[in-house]
C-alpha cells in the first residue's frame, strides 16, 4: 500500500480550504482550529465525570463484528463514570462512539465554536463524542451518512489511516455494508497482503492526531483509528451540499443498512461468509485488470 502523510497546517483561510481540500475531497489536519476553544483545556476526565458520569453508555470491544452482530450493535452497556475510571487505570480495549454527551449536558456546546467559515450544513444537534482506552481500535469503515467530518482530538494520541471511497474494491469492501473484510490491525507495522493481496495496490493517508488537532475527513472516506493513549475526540458533521450526496447518504442510512441488518437476522452465517466471498472476488478481478 502506498501511504502518504496527511497535509497539516496551523490555520487556513476559507478560500484556500475550499479550493485545496473541501472541493477536491482531500483530508487535512488543522492544528490551530481549536486553539481558542475553552474545551481545549476545560474538557478533562474529571470534568466529564462531574457532568455526565452517571449516564449509561454503550461500549465496543476490539473484536470484529460477528455473524449475528447488527450495525452499530454495542458489546456492553456501563456507567460512563465507571468507564472513565477504567481507561485511566491502564490500557483498555474498549471504546465509545457516537455518544451525544450534549443531550445530557447542553451547556458545554458553548465550549467550542462551529467551523461555519469552512463548511456549511453542520448537523448542530448532533456533535458526537468518541472515547477510547489505550489500545482500542475503530476498525476500517466509512461513516454511513457520508457526512464531512471535523474530528478534534482531546487528550492522548490517535493514529489514523484514511482511504478515498474509490479505493473500496482494493480494501475488500463488503456489499451492503460500510465495512472492509480486510484486517488493518497494526497496519503501520505490516499489512496482511497474503490474505488480502489487493491491499498492495491501494493508496492511503495517515497522521497521528495530538491534543487539539482537528482532522477534516471528507464524506465517504474510509478510516481506521487506533488509540495510542487513552483519549477522546469530538466529531462535528456537515452534510454534503449536493443533492446527489444527500440522496446517497439517505440510501446508505435506510436502504443499505436495512438490507444488511435484515440479512444478518434471516441468514447470519450465510450472509457473513457470502459478503466476504464477494469482496474477495471483486478485488481479485481488479487485480487482474491492473496487472
Amino acid at each position: 500500500m502506498n501511504i502518504i502523510a496527511i497535509d497539516r497546517v496551523e490555520e487556513i483561510t476559507p478560500e484556500a480550504f475550499r479550493q485545496q481540500y473541501y472541493e477536491p475531497r482531500k483530508p487535512l489536519v488543522i492544528s490551530g482550529l481549536s486553539k481558542q476553544w475553552p474545551a481545549r483545556d476545560k474538557w478533562t476526565w474529571d470534568y466529564f465525570q462531574s457532568i455526565v458520569g452517571n449516564q449509561t453508555v454503550g461500549v465496543y470491544n476490539n473484536e470484529r463484528a460477528g455473524a449475528g452482530t447488527v450495525v452499530n450493535g454495542a458489546d456492553d452497556y456501563i456507567r460512563f463514570g465507571d468507564y472513565l475510571n477504567m481507561i485511566q487505570q491502564g490500557p483498555v480495549q474498549l471504546r465509545i462512539f457516537l455518544f451525544n454527551i450534549f443531550q445530557h449536558a447542553p451547556r458545554i456546546v458553548t465550549d467550542f465554536t462551529w467551523p461555519d467559515h469552512l463548511a456549511k450544513g453542520f448537523l448542530k444537534r448532533y456533535p458526537m463524542l468518541f472515547v477510547g482506552g489505550a489500545g482500542s481500535v475503530a476498525h476500517m469503515h466509512y461513516d454511513i451518512d457520508l457526512s464531512h467530518i471535523f474530528h478534534t482530538q482531546f487528550l492522548g494520541r490517535k493514529r489514523v489511516l484514511l482511504l478515498e471511497n474509490k479505493q473500496s474494491p482494493l480494501i475488500y469492501r463488503m456489499p451492503f455494508t460500510v465495512e472492509s473484510a480486510a484486517n488493518f490491525l497494526n497496519w503501520h507495522q505490516a499489512l496482511d497482503t497474503e490474505q488480502f493481496p489487493a491491499l498492495e495496490y491501494a493508496n492511503g493517508y495517515t497522521a497521528i492526531l495530538n491534543h487539539g488537532d482537528t482532522l477534516f475527513m471528507p464524506g465517504g472516506y474510509w478510516h481506521h483509528m487506533e488509540y495510542m493513549d487513552s483519549g477522546f475526540a469530538m466529531s462535528l458533521r456537515a452534510l454534503d451540499q449536493s443533492l446527489t450526496g444527500k440522496l446517497n447518504g439517505l440510501y446508505h442510512l435506510v436502504g443499505l443498512r436495512g438490507v444488511n441488518n435484515l440479512l444478518i437476522k434471516l441468514a447470519p452465517e450465510w450472509w457473513y461468509h457470502y459478503k466476504r466471498k464477494l469482496a474477495h472476488r471483486k478485488a481479485g478481478r481488479l487485480i487482474k485488470e491492473m496487472s
